[in-house]
């Protein structure tokens, strides 16, 4: 698949702290999942890691985990966790020891990176037998009245403001570049039961809606925003969303 060049931007440069209370945590099978992948316990480094979602559950596993974004508006409201560290870096140029890590992950973040440059970086990290997972989550999923308004929104209404990198996430990573001996990954499911204001404001932090918002199409995200609080019901019941999570799983 190949994909125009785009400019290089930092979508998530402001809003850390929106990110940080809007984004879901992922299910923790999925840390558990790859500490057990892991030819060891010493060292995890999770790249692109915003407020630290993944992060600070692998802190559960590992001696030692790194979290680096090169937002220091996320790092500065990334969770605190005592087993974690954070770092403002870029992806393609992380600052760990060479062939120290035992995991390294990039989870909702690996479409961003330049890629060739990430994976140098990954081969100089890892430890032998290191595990790398690129993880995203896709379009949420909603009950079913609720489904298609948002359906419409998203492919639709706000689709052309993504970003051209947000196709790979549509597609679940399976047209990303992946250089790596293949490692087998569970499926798995990210569920939460959010009120209106909890949808809404995971919304919010989308690349895409920060774009609809330079170009002045206000219009478009009241008008979505009124429709689903008509559909929602009471603003403070909460509903069943689900993302199916991707994942590309290598040894190196």
């Amino acid at each position: 698949m190949h994909l125009e060049a785009a400019p290089a931007r930092n979508w998530f440069d402001q809003g850390g702290q929106a990110y940080a209370r809007f984004r879901p945590e992922y299910p923790l099978e999925l840390a558990r999942f790859l500490a057990l992948a892991a030819p060891g316990r010493l060292l995890a480094v999770d790249v692109g890691c915003g407020s630290g979602q993944l992060t600070t559950q692998l802190a559960a596993h590992f001696d030692s985990v790194l979290g680096v974004d090169p937002s220091g508006d996320q790092i500065l409201n990334a969770a605190v966790h005592a087993g974690v560290q954070y770092v403002r870096a870029s992806a393609e140029q992380l600052p760990v020891a060479d062939h120290s890590a035992q995991l390294i992950t990039a989870a909702q973040a690996a479409h961003w990176f330049d890629l060739p440059r990430f994976y140098d970086e990954v081969r100089r990290i890892a430890g032998s037998g290191a595990v790398l997972a690129l993880i995203s989550y896709g379009v949420p999923r909603l009950d079913a009245q609720l489904d298609r308004r948002f359906s419409t929104f998203y492919w639709q209404e706000i689709g052309p403001f993504w970003p051209v990198q947000r196709r790979l996430v549509d597609d679940g990573y399976v047209d990303l570049p992946f250089p790596f001996s293949a490692l087998a990954a569970p499926t798995l499911v990210l569920h939460k039961a959010w009120r209106l204001a909890d949808l809404l404001g995971y919304i919010a932090t989308w690349s895409a809606v920060r774009r609809a918002h330079e170009a002045g199409c206000e219009a478009i995200l009241q008008g979505f925003a009124s429709d689903l609080a008509a559909l929602w019901g009471d603003p403070m019941g909460t509903r069943a969303i689900r993302w199916p999570i991707h994942m590309r799983l290598g040894a190196l």
